[in-house]
């Protein structure tokens, strides 16, 4: 048994030399061959590595070497007033040439992917960005970045990336502002000797269509050059600029509206009897702290800032206006004088026969009846009705003079 068991080993040996003298494509590779198919940092650098310094970026005769900046731009929210500050999702792409590389021995496709980890031992550009709080590298399902191998020597890195960036606003106009913010990358230690920064020629910028803000509207976008010069030298610097205007629909319907009708309501003691001074004052008192209230709720969501906004300006008319009509009722008051809730005096009894008769000669005489001269008490109450006459027309011109002023001089911002 033991003879056969070595006769069978040895037909297997012959049959497997004899398949593989026919079909060689059948080899099974050896773990040799599997690490020559295999890429690793070595294989991309010159064959001298001493010749490689990756401090120094890949400068061909004497030139600053030219980074090309991509940005897809998926997504922003998160605009906080208060801080300043939004939030950005985005694909950033930067693309180089170093022409110290070499490419491998087995690069047939028109680029090859690297591994990302060698950037570590890799010259890449230092770009920051400049106006950023903080910044998400995405992880999930796995690391959101790759780096390509191109046959010309170009590398292209991608990364996905979410920033809180800053954004500089002025609420001068509020709500009626037009805000800029910015998205700016810059080198941090090249200066433009070295280095320079410039968009892609094709497609330097893509933001996605779809993106929908509650309060604000996404007008443009654009791309510009922000180098800055400072005490080290002149350092590159690009920017993506987002211009960002308010939406009026929500003001117009939880602040303007409600404050107009507040002012309305405050009108109505215009039309209450002069002597009603609980029901007057009271109606001008609650209609001063609701504006009060409207008011203070109009700036919850900004920063406390020292000079006078556009809904400052409009609040605080329309506080003038209850304030007013709340004054409009002291003047009332002071002309009523002590005279309000004072029993008029009563005439003597007069004679009925002496009356009766100077009644009939007036009657045969034709000479109309005088009517009874007005006490000092009647004569205060109609110059109060007066006043609140023309105060039902005064108040009510005035403010929609004011009100189409307003709305004239910020109707271009809307």
């Amino acid at each position: 048994m033991y003879n056969f068991a070595i006769a069978d080993l040895q037909m297997i040996q012959i049959l497997e030399s004899f398949q593989c003298s026919l079909f060689p494509e059948f080899l099974i590779p050896t773990q040799q061959q599997q690490q020559r198919n295999s890429l690793v940092f070595e294989d991309i650098l010159p064959e001298d590595p001493s010749m490689y310094d990756k401090m120094r970026p890949p400068k061909k005769d004497g030139n600053p070497t030219t980074v090309y900046f991509h940005v897809t731009v998926m997504g922003l929210d998160s605009i906080d007033e208060t801080s300043m500050t939004y939030a950005a999702d985005i694909f950033f792409a930067q693309t180089w040439k170093d022409h110290r590389l070499r490419l491998p021995e087995n690069m047939t496709s028109e680029y090859r992917l690297l591994e990302v980890d060698w950037l570590k031992q890799m010259w890449r550009p230092d770009s920051f960005f400049k106006n950023a709080k903080s910044v998400t590298f995405q992880t999930m399902t796995i690391p959101n970045h790759y780096m390509w191998l191109y046959k010309d020597k170009t590398i292209l890195y991608m990364v996905k990336l979410t920033l809180r960036l800053s954004c500089a606003m002025n609420f001068v106009i509020y709500p009626h502002d037009t805000q800029e913010c910015k998205l700016q990358m810059e080198s941090l230690s090249h200066t433009t000797d070295d280095m320079i920064f410039q968009w892609d020629p094709e497609v330097p910028l893509v933001v996605d269509e779809n993106i929908e803000l509650p309060q604000l509207a996404l007008e443009k976008n654009y791309t510009a050059d922000c180098s800055q010069v400072y005490s080290t030298g002149n350092f590159t610097c690009l920017e993506v600029v987002f211009v960002l205007k308010r939406r009026l629909g929500y003001y117009l319907f939880h602040t303007y509206v409600p404050t107009c009708l507040i002012v309305i309501m405050s009108w109505i003691s215009f039309w209450i009897q002069p002597e009603a001074a609980p029901a007057r004052v009271t109606l001008g008192v609650t209609s001063l702290l609701t504006l009060s209230t409207q008011h203070a709720k109009s700036q919850a969501a900004l920063p406390p800032v020292s000079y006078l906004k556009a809904v400052d300006a409009f609040m605080s008319v329309c506080t003038i206006f209850v304030f007013m009509a709340l004054m409009e009722y002291c003047l009332v008051n002071i002309v009523l004088g002590d005279s309000v809730g004072q029993k008029p005096a009563i005439p003597p009894k007069p004679d009925p026969l002496f009356d009766g008769g100077k009644e009939n000669s007036l009657l045969l005489s034709g000479i109309p009846k005088k009517p009874p001269p007005l006490t000092p008490a009647q004569r205060a109450r109609n110059r109060a009705i007066n006043i609140d006459r023309c105060s039902r027309v005064f108040f009510p011109l005035l403010f929609a003079v004011l009100n189409a002023t307003y709305w004239i001089l910020f109707a271009e911002y809307i």
